[in-house]
């Protein structure tokens, strides 16, 4: 059983969020949240960990102390990844996101026990750095045709093991061409 069938999904449109979700859910307006036994969660890395904690399942969180000191080093990288992401889109994406993508492929490498962040399971790490990758894998491909892959193979072979994870599948709604055209739109205009 998924947490679909415990946790009831209110789609918004993130350009147009209805005014109660400030005002009622999570007052500083992002997404996602998650309103779990009358406690509001939001921020991504946040509610990562909570659903981790509070929902039966095996931990997604390492039991090693060193796995899961890098784990929270990735969880403090994360802000910063994102932004040399966004920033390298107004610059050189090969550079600025390249030395983002070599944190990955860095820390991908750490451990040689299997092909996840951090090591042979899959963690809250994978979860929190995915979607992104994802993303910045199709708009930096098709719009300034540098793939990320290229001399990292301990990435590509992380985007491969995640994409044959079902659950992970079931999330990637995202359509390739919107995507990219919703990014230069708010990313790239002038």
């Amino acid at each position: 059983m998924g947490l679909q069938d415990e946790i009831k999904l209110v789609p918004l449109n993130l350009q147009n969020r209805p005014a109660w979700y400030k005002e009622k859910v999570y007052p500083v307006n992002k997404v996602p949240s998650l309103e779990h036994n009358g406690k509001i969660t939001g921020e991504s890395l946040d509610l990562i960990k909570y659903v981790d904690s509070n929902f039966e399942g095996p931990s997604l969180v390492p039991n090693d102390p060193d796995k899961k000191r890098t784990l929270e080093e990735l969880f403090s990288y994360a802000d910063k990844f994102m932004g040399m992401l966004y920033a390298s889109f107004k610059g050189d994406p090969e550079k600025e996101a390249g030395a983002a993508f070599n944190y990955l492929e860095d820390a991908l490498k750490k451990y040689d026990d299997g092909p996840f962040l951090p090591g042979r399971d899959f963690s809250l790490a994978d979860i929190a750095y995915i979607p992104f990758v994802e993303r910045f894998q199709i708009f930096l491909s098709e719009v300034f045709k540098y793939d990320i892959i290229a001399g990292r193979p301990k990435l590509a072979a992380w985007i491969e093991e995640l994409n044959k994870i079902d659950a992970y599948k079931q999330t990637k709604t995202v359509d390739p061409k919107q995507l990219v055209e919703y990014y230069k739109e708010r990313f790239m205009a002038l």
